[in-house]
């Protein structure tokens, strides 16, 4: 055993697991006929194998021949005959429905795969996709897919393989399938000739028939290519290929041409293929010699045999029951040859393990037996190998040589027992299963050093041991008692049931039923358990440090390593653990590994749960050697889970490879195990995760990280949080669990703080949750971008006075967006309650706000689409499920003067000036006003708003100035009108004054702006950030407010800034920074004169702090329509208006259609009112529109792929729909990275718009008349085109949000003018109808 040297930290990278595969690329190609799709590169740009259902690949170790559907369908073609059909398909392209809504190679909605959208027939169909003409499939040739099904929605899903006159089914299944992408792995067995593959999904008059398809790969599915000479010791076959000396009469054509089957080379081997019966072999009870018999009654039988690969081969299949296996035993026979050698064991239990030492393995003139079995449908299913020795004077008990159980998969799997013996014996092939299992036997066959002996010796009888084996491998000191039930553990008196072996929890009063649980230093026989379930070309050994060399060697005892096999299929090795658990959130695996491979091998540690694998832990590939230590940590598994370690190394590449594992120690793993850190849920992640620990529901997990580049932490800047993000590893699971160990209550009400990070143009949601006694409860929750930059929260937690029932704490990242990260630091508990919360939407709970005794305010969601009163939708997700705060204000509830009261909890004292925003909706008809009081000591009303009707919730604020605790008081006054009701939603408070309607300088936030990004558009949003703060987008270095990376703030003569953020930490970590003003200033020359003048005011000091801006990353967008929104609040009628903003569009040089516009809506339509495109890098400039408008009108910025043009002609229901003006960048090609932002937007109402002198360092907007007229006069000319037929046609094209069923009373946008960069709208179209 090795010294292991001490760990350093732990870093784990996640790729997918690869096998190797090569394929040769002489200097020439082959004719097209001969060349083309037969899974081998002739020509040195794999040009032969393009279109053959996969891309041509390069001849590069572990490179399958694989189709992602990214670029085209790789020569798939839909053969359906029916509306059911498939088509190259993307996620973004169906919003709705059972479908994926991501790919699976990108793991996001941009990808591409095959699918059959939802069909309403009501008569059955099916859906079929071919693939090209493929040619000649080596025996080791597997495919491997992912597919997407819903359950439910699907009859039947299966793929079938065309060759000759035969369709062989290689896979069948009628669900139910999980959620998400699923694997699906098969082998296809040699096949001569042409052949063709098909998939196909099958529907009935009850399903909608939603099925998906990508990442298809062709592994090891080329033949050998010819070579001028062998390496010494490999057969040259009669077609000048190469193979191995052990793939010599093994049943399976190598060579391409059958010439290493030939009858001349074996013709003295003893073959049975069971094509006419069993042969020398007698079988007893259990075994049945069968065809394929593969179908709905028996799903996991094989479906064609080894010897033929064709279901109307013959093979020996039994479904024995444990206690009671099938035998199958040879004749006697006699070794022919004589050797010193003993008997060769390549297992990791049973009889010791020796290797011959007199010559080498292919020099032994020793019996062999090679025979292939088939192992499907249960884990419970075993095939063992017995050798019985006849002829000694005192009679033997029979030898277990080889042991295979568990599920292998649809496979035929080769294996190989060399048998040395100087007396007469025979060979056992024992099976048994499981319900629902089958063991197989095809193809034994005997070597020609196997000499029959003509008169067969008395049997002895066989142990009763080996035919019950135990759920998992146990100490040989332990028996199985007669007064023990069948597959229970004996210990003494006690008999220990199966689900209590291997529980983390000692059962026997000496530890036996936990001593074979994947704790080992594999110097006992048992291996801790471990079991090798390899099918390939490698497999794990017990080896000892006299056996190894080179850099695993050590200075004694026995290690796992990575050794040759006898399989065929996979390369991987694997070796698993017994069942294991249910663990606790502590449970940890120690080890001691080497590796030693280039360039792609790999070790890796696997968790199997349930039939999902999760990769738990790998070690890269390394040219080092040496053994190293190491720890996983394993978390809480609420169901029993087995360990794998799976391996691949390059045994015959350079540097002696090969890898190696010891020492395996499984630590506190039992559920009942408590540390001092599983209280500890206040925790900075500074030392470690404290009592949280990520679920294991799917394969995306929160990570314990350390800050890097644009991910830092909140503590230091500089420190540990943990993080998720979903593309790094890439993952597909829908969400990830961060959970606390359980907690008792250490007071009635707890407060839990917490700080949070959403950054992304279409990040996901986090959710906060308590779970107590089975019961789940929603606390907190936000969705979409935040900006680049920390933000506290805060939940309070409510238990029952004097309970002790433990309660658990649960955050979940979602993932219904692709494209962000998330994460959090500094989490917190303490007694008492929470301050009232700066933010509150209303999704998860009322925030902590009392309607008083009367209760007449109640929060409620219009999902049902039937509730009496209360807006149709809310603010927040603009949906009918979003919730908010909602009083019925008619006479029969608050009779007409009368009041109703809303109160929040106590807000924390501000440190400086803040500003409370609301947004608030009235019924249609008079819903009577809204009163706003701050309550400091005694009630202060600060606002009073006649709650206007309408579809649009409007925006409030008040501004905040307070010493000590307060609270605001929203009261509605009823106006005695019948079905009118005040709702209110989604409260804010941020620091500095309140802005100006419409305007935001965004250095504290968004202001009144909404980002809400739209599932139509693809769900982006709008960001915010800053120059100094490291991001992993492009955006501008500096924003345009203060104009550089670190803006300043003049101090007063006394040091004090005149507005000063509410960090003390001021300003190492640029997410602990917050500008000192949400407010706009009046002019953007007020940037400029902060930035110029203040630096030459006497007495006056610069405290740098970043600047902020409101950004968009282009590079997000697909091809199709995609956009980003960012909305004003509604903004009052006024006779003339001015809009001033500055934008940066950071499109690289060969963008060349990349344009950013500015759009108009209002109740009549949308409209194009100034637009800008060229690459201009590095430069702030400055546009301004005017407006002139009798009605309300929002103004709305958003980045687009395409524009969208509603014009709405006639009457109108709905005087109160808002304007908008978008922000538009509009792509004409593929998406390029380049950032598009905003800084400075003003709204001027009741001003009209100046040509400002550009000041030194500003650059103006470029204006043009002639463009601006003859945009004009192309807009009329559309105009009339619209008129005649135009609006039908845009109904049925059309995807904005927001369009309107509506018609309006004039007849659109006409008589727009251009007056420079202003644009006015005419009294026609915005005066009241």
């Amino acid at each position: 055993m090795a010294d292991h040297s001490a760990p350093g930290p732990l870093a784990v990278t996640l790729p997918a697991a690869r096998s190797p595969g090569w394929a040769w690329v002489p200097s020439h190609c082959r004719s097209p006929g001969q060349a083309a799709c037969n899974f081998v590169c002739d020509c040195r740009d794999c040009s032969d194998e393009a279109q053959c259902g996969y891309r041509g690949a390069s001849p590069a170790l572990g490179t399958p021949f694989a189709c992602d559907f990214e670029q085209d369908s790789c020569g798939w073609r839909d053969i359906s005959t029916s509306g059911y059909s498939w088509l190259r398909d993307r996620a973004g392209a169906a919003l709705e429905g059972p479908g994926p809504h991501s790919d699976h190679t990108l793991g996001t909605d941009l990808g591409w795969y095959m699918a059959v959208g939802t069909h309403r027939g009501k008569e059955a169909s099916t859906a079929a996709l071919r693939s090209p003409t493929l040619r000649e499939a080596a025996p080791s040739c597997k495919l491997r897919l992912w597919y997407h099904a819903a359950s439910g929605d699907v009859a039947e899903l299966r793929l079938e393989v065309t060759h000759g006159s035969e369709t062989l089914t290689l896979w069948q299944s009628t669900g139910s399938w999980d959620l998400g992408w699923q694997e699906l792995a098969v082998t296809t067995g040699r096949i001569r000739g042409d052949f063709r593959v098909t998939f196909s999904a099958t529907r009935n008059a009850t399903h909608g028939g939603a099925v998906a398809l990508d990442d298809l790969e062709f592994w090891d599915c080329g033949l050998p290519t010819p070579q001028a000479s062998c390496p010494l010791g490999h057969h040259h076959c009669q077609n000048k290929v190469c193979v191995e000396p052990q793939q010599l009469c093994d049943g399976e054509d190598n060579c391409g041409d059958l010439s290493d089957e030939d009858p001349l080379t074996c013709g003295h081997h003893t073959a049975t293929d069971f094509e006419t019966g069993l042969g020398p072999w007698n079988r007893s009870e259990g075994w049945s010699w069968n065809h394929s018999a593969g179908g709905p009654e028996r799903p996991s039988w094989p479906r064609r045999d080894h010897s033929r690969n064709s279901a109307q081969g013959s093979f020996l299949v039994s479904v024995a029951e444990p206690g009671t296996p099938a035998i199958l035993s040879s004749p006697e026979f006699q070794a022919s040859g004589a050797s010193n050698c003993s008997v060769r064991w390549v297992g990791l239990t049973g009889p010791p393990c020796w290797l011959p030492r007199c010559r080498a393995p292919s020099q032994l003139l020793v019996p062999q037996l090679i025979f292939y079995h088939y192992l499907h449908g249960s884990e419970a299913g075993c095939l063992q190998l017995f050798l019985q020795t006849l002829g000694s004077s005192a009679p033997q008990a029979p030898v277990l040589l080889r042991r295979r159980r568990g599920e292998l998969g649809t496979a035929w799997v080769r294996d190989r027992v060399d048998i040395q013996s100087a007396h007469p014996f025979q060979i056992l092939l024992a099976g048994q299963t499981g319900p629902g299992g089958v063991v197989g036997l095809d193809d034994l066959i005997l070597s020609d050093h196997c000499r029959p002996v003509p008169e067969v010796s008395t049997l002895q009888p066989l142990p009763p041991g080996p035919w019950a084996p135990a759920p998992q491998p146990l100490p040989p000191s332990s028996r199985f008692q007669d007064s023990c039930k069948q597959g229970h553990f004996a210990c003494g008196d006690l008999c220990v049931p199966p689900e209590q072996l291997c529980d983390f929890e000692e059962q026997c009063a000496g530890g036996e039923d936990e001593q074979a649980c994947g704790t080992t230093d594999f110097e006992s026989l048992e291996a801790g358990g471990w079991e090798d379930t390899s099918v390939g070309r490698l497999q794990w050994r017990r080896l000892s440090a006299q056996e190894s060399q080179g850099s695993s060697a050590a200075a004694a005892g026995h290690f796992l390593s990575l050794q040759r096999a006898w399989g065929q299929l996979s390369t991987e090795a694997r070796v698993l653990t017994p069942l294991l658990g249910p663990s606790g959130p502590s449970c940890e695996l120690h080890l001691a590994y080497y590796l030693q491979s280039q360039p792609r091998g790999f070790l890796a540690l696997v968790v199997v749960d349930n039939g999902s694998r999760e990769l738990a832990w790998q070690a890269l590939s390394s040219s080092a050697g040496g053994w190293k230590v190491d720890k996983v940590l394993l978390g809480a598994h609420r169901r029993p889970f087995q360990l794998e370690f799976v391996g691949l190394v390059d045994l015959d590449g350079p540097d002696q490879q090969g890898a190696g594992v010891d020492n395996v120690t499984l630590r506190d793993c039992s559920p009942t195990v408590t540390t001092k850190r599983d209280r500890e849920v206040s925790c900075n992640f500074e030392r470690d995760t404290c009592s949280w620990y990520p679920g294991h529901l799917s394969d995306t997990h929160w990570r314990w990280v350390e800050s890097r580049g644009p991910d830092h932490d909140h503590t230091t800047g500089q420190g540990h949080f943990v993080l998720l993000d979903p593309t790094d590893p890439l993952a597909w699971g829908h969400s990830a669990h961060l959970l606390s160990r359980p907690q008792v209550p250490a007071a009635p009400t707890e407060c839990l703080s917490f700080w949070y990070y959403l950054h992304g143009p279409q990040i996901g949601t986090l959710r906060l949750a308590m779970r107590r006694e089975g019961e789940e409860t929603h606390l907190w929750s936000r969705s979409g971008t935040q900006g680049n930059r920390w933000h506290e929260a805060w939940a309070t937690l409510s238990h029952q006075p004097g309970s002790r029932a433990q309660y658990q704490l649960l955050f979940e990242g979602l993932r219904d967006g692709y494209h962000g990260t998330m994460a959090l630091d500094d989490v917190a508990v303490r007694p008492g309650p929470c301050w009232a919360p700066h933010h509150c939407s209303f999704e998860d709970s009322d925030c902590g706000f009392s309607s008083g005794g009367r209760g007449l305010w109640r929060r409620q969601a219009n999902a049902s689409g039937h509730t009496a009163w209360g807006p149709p939708t809310d603010h927040t997700t603009e949906t009918a499920q979003g919730h908010y705060m909602v009083v019925d204000t008619s006479p029969d509830a608050l009779p007409r003067g009368q009041t109703a009261s809303l109160t929040s909890k106590e807000y924390r004292p501000p440190a400086q000036p803040a500003c409370l925003t609301f947004w608030y909706h009235g019924s249609l008809h008079n819903p009577g006003t809204l009163r706003v009081h701050l309550e400091k000591g005694g009630k202060h009303q600060v606002l009073s708003l006649s709650a206007h009707g309408g579809l649009a919730w409007r925006l409030g604020s008040v501004d905040v100035q307070a010493e000590q605790a307060w609270r605001v008081v929203f009261e509605a006054v009823a106006a005695g009108v019948a079905h009118s009701y005040v709702a209110l939603d989604d409260l804010l408070l941020q620091d500095g004054p309140c802005p100006r309607p419409g305007s935001c300088d965004f250095e504290s936030g968004l202001c009144g702006w909404s980002h809400l990004a739209w599932p139509s558009l693809g769900g982006y949003s709008w960001d915010w950030g800053g120059g100094a703060t490291p991001s992993r987008y492009p955006q501008p270095p500096v924003d345009h407010t203060l104009g550089t990376k670190a803006g300043t703030c003049p101090l007063e003569p006394g040091g004090e800034a005149t507005q000063r953020p509410h960090t003390a930490t001021w300003p190492p970590a640029a997410h602990r920074v917050h500008a000192p003003s949400r407010g706009g200033p009046a002019h953007p020359a007020s940037a400029r004169a902060l930035r110029a003048g203040s630096a030459h005011q006497p007495g006056i000091n610069l405290l740098l702090f970043p600047g902020h801006f409101a950004f968009f990353e282009t590079g997000v967008l697909g091809p199709g329509g995609r956009a980003a929104w960012l909305r004003s609040e509604p903004l009052p009628a006024t006779p003339a208006s001015c809009l001033r903003f500055w934008y940066y569009v950071g499109f690289p040089e060969h963008f060349y259609k990349g344009e950013l516009r500015v759009l108009l809506r209002s109740a009549q339509g949308q409209l194009a009112v100034w637009g800008t495109g060229g690459h201009r890098r590095h430069q702030w400039l400055e546009a301004q529109v005017e407006v002139a408008s009798t009605k309300e009108f929002q103004v709305r910025p958003a980045v687009r792929a395409r524009s969208c043009l509603l014009l709405h002609p006639g009457p109108t229901q709905t005087p109160f729909l808002p304007h908008q003006v978008v922000f538009e960048a509009t792509l004409g090609g593929q998406p390029a990275l380049g950032p598009i932002a905003l800084d400075d937007v003003e709204y001027l109402a009741g001003q009209r718009c100046q040509q400002a002198a550009p000041s030194p360092g500003d650059t103006a907007a470029p204006v043009s008349v002639p463009t601006a007229v003859g945009s004009a006069l192309l807009l009329l000319m559309l105009l009339v085109l619209l008129g005649l037929g135009g609006r039908r046609w845009l109904q049925k094209r059309g995807s904005c949000p927001f369009q309107s069923n509506t018609e309006a009373t004039a007849p659109g946008f006409d008589n727009i003018l251009f007056n420079a960069d202003g644009v006015t709208l005419p009294a026609s179209v915005t005066s009241e109808p």
